[in-house]
């Protein structure tokens, strides 16, 4: 039987690695919804996956007759379909600057992290895409210390995404230097901790950090 006849009202295909998959289905248990998860390893996507995203690609959220590809688009549809609790802000500008921050992150970190996770092509890009990766967290920091998330005094869908980027720093040999981030160090420790954090995490995500 196919992926696409046997799923039920709603269905998450994801990517037990990703990034991408893993910041969905953080949105999907802070908002405590019940969905099926069926876990696809990147570059085994089934044939029929295409039937409901043309472009066979990871996370793909299925949800009755509606099908979503993008985790952006993802987590913004979750969080108007599951209103409690809203991870973004009310207020337009405040949404747009939220939107802007996960623009930023998605090119300054997500990118070089893509690539970190791939671990193909030569030592020196991967040696360049480390370095820049940990000198721009290491830059940002200080504003760690100024709420208790990103930019914001409740969780958001930032959140969400900076969250499992800094899970992974150890898959890719990143480490942070405790003193001059002793704030983002705080942050990634009370963002691990969560319950909801917790539950989203696959058993490959598990291993990262033993």
């Amino acid at each position: 039987m196919s992926i696409v006849t046997k799923r039920s009202a709603m269905t998450l295909f994801s990517d037990p690695r990703d990034q991408y998959s893993h910041r969905v289905r953080l949105v999907l248990a802070e908002k405590g919804v019940t969905v099926d998860i069926v876990d696809i390893v990147a570059g085994k996507e089934p044939e029929d996956l295409a039937e409901l995203n043309p472009y066979n690609t990871l996370p793909t959220l299925a949800d009755r007759d509606l099908a979503l590809y993008e985790a952006n688009v993802i987590t913004e549809y979750l969080d108007e379909r599951f209103p409690h609790p809203p991870l973004l802000p009310v207020y337009p500008v405040q949404r747009a600057l939220s939107r802007l921050w996960i623009s930023r992150v998605e090119k300054e970190w997500s990118s070089r992290l893509d690539l970190l996770m791939l671990g193909k092509g030569r030592e020196t890009v991967l040696s360049k895409a480390r370095k820049e990766l940990r000198e721009s967290i290491i830059a940002i920091a200080p504003i760690f210390a100024e709420k208790p998330f990103f930019m914001n005094e409740e969780l958001s869908l930032v959140d969400c995404c900076v969250a499992p980027i800094l899970w992974r720093l150890k898959e890719v040999d990143i480490a942070l230097p405790e003193r001059s981030t002793k704030a983002l160090h705080h942050y990634m420790q009370s963002m691990f901790e969560r319950d909801a954090f917790r539950a989203s995490l696959t058993e490959a995500e598990m291993e990262m950090r033993e």
